[in-house]
């Protein structure tokens, strides 16, 4: 990132070497293709929400991780372009900036707003990129601590533990080579899923006169509510979507973050490994079965890596296509992924061109490099 004296914004991509300028500016810029998206959304917002932003930059970005694949790529975009602009605007020293924003949490809740488009507390909503998801994904960019997993709540984010992985453990991440772009064909399916969880909250504010804003909230304020909203939905008639369809996801939202998360996190601090590879499972499961968000290659590979003798594996991200992690010792973690990827490629030949298998540790958060003087 190198500052500019104007209010203009170059962004290249280094790979490919193609280019995206635009103005610094609250108004919408057009864009001609997916990735401009994400920059332009990013410092729209920005000029809407902190006026006065006088400085441009020059943001050279490059990564090796397959675009589309469910590892977070297009909201590092968004991280990374509030960062750039942040960082040459000076921003974090503004009072206003310090009041809305206190801390990375906060940040990291804020960037899920931009990215969605939603306000968030006294900063206003502009257009965003186009689907509806949270801020899980800018929380663990932000806020992740290197060979750590750290376990937080959400709307608001808030940090709850931080669980040493054990360091005879690596993580092998498979690609499935089914593309699922935010912004392409799997958006309506991300935006369904989002958009229940919204109605479940809407009819049961509707129905009890309560205030609670989210399905969260409402199991907060009542551990049984996922269990008494079928019995709820009987005193409805009008819903944005079937009946049963809302049921089943207020079963899977109180499943997965009232009983999977919390029990996962404690058997790995406790070193119950074999434990947490089942609670693993069991949220697997359910994605599979309640949330209906995995496709055939996702569901093998979760299967297979546990055949192989991971300790545990999941399919992660907002799912319909994406990637898979294991967890393997780490002394047949090579082994372990040879095996693997020869399996994939041989039930799902025609990802051979698109699938990718790499291993990784648990790792560090956003940071910035200042070069020497």
């Amino acid at each position: 990132v190198v500052p500019r004296s104007d209010r203009r914004i170059l962004v290249v991509d280094a790979i490919e070497g193609s280019e995206f300028e635009f103005p610094l500016q609250a108004q919408p810029v057009a864009v001609q293709k997916s990735w401009h998206n994400y920059f332009a959304t990013a410092a729209c917002r920005l000029a809407e929400n902190f006026p006065g932003l006088s400085r441009g930059a020059c943001i050279s970005f490059a990564s090796n991780l397959p675009i589309a694949a469910g590892l977070s790529s297009s909201s590092a975009l968004i991280v990374g372009t509030f960062l750039a602009l942040a960082s040459v605007n000076r921003l974090m020293d503004r009072r206003d900036y310090r009041q809305a924003i206190p801390d990375l949490e906060t940040l990291a809740g804020y960037l899920g707003a931009v990215e969605n488009g939603y306000s968030y507390g006294t900063l206003t909503g502009t257009g965003g990129v186009g689907t509806f998801g949270g801020s899980e994904d800018h929380t663990a960019i932000l806020c992740g601590q290197p060979g750590s997993l750290v376990q937080y709540s959400y709307s608001p984010v808030r940090f709850e533990r931080a669980i040493a992985l054990p360091e005879d453990f690596v993580f092998t991440v498979a690609t499935s080579g089914i593309k699922a772009e935010k912004t392409g064909s799997a958006r309506a399916d991300y935006n369904r899923l989002s958009l229940q969880s919204v109605e479940v909250a809407r009819l049961w504010r509707e129905v009890t006169g309560s205030d609670l804003p989210d399905m969260g909230s409402i199991l907060v304020a009542d551990p049984d509510a996922a269990s008494k909203f079928p019995d709820l939905l009987e005193q409805v008639e009008d819903t944005a979507f079937p009946k049963r369809h809302l049921s089943v996801r207020f079963e899977h939202f109180e499943q997965e973050n009232q009983i999977i998360v919390p029990n996962s996190g404690t058997a790995l601090a406790e070193g119950e490994i074999e434990r947490f590879g089942e609670w693993i499972d069991r949220s697997m499961h359910l994605a599979e079965s309640l949330l209906g968000n995995q496709v055939p290659e996702t569901s093998f590979l979760a299967a297979r890596a546990r055949q192989l003798g991971a300790v545990a594996a999941s399919a992660f991200g907002a799912g319909f296509g994406g990637a898979v992690w294991a967890l393997v010792a780490r002394d047949e973690a090579d082994t372990f992924k040879y095996y693997f990827k020869e399996s994939y490629l041989k039930a799902f030949p025609g990802h051979r061109g698109s699938a990718t298998f790499f291993l990784t540790d648990a790792g560090p958060p956003a940071m910035e490099i200042v070069p020497e003087p």
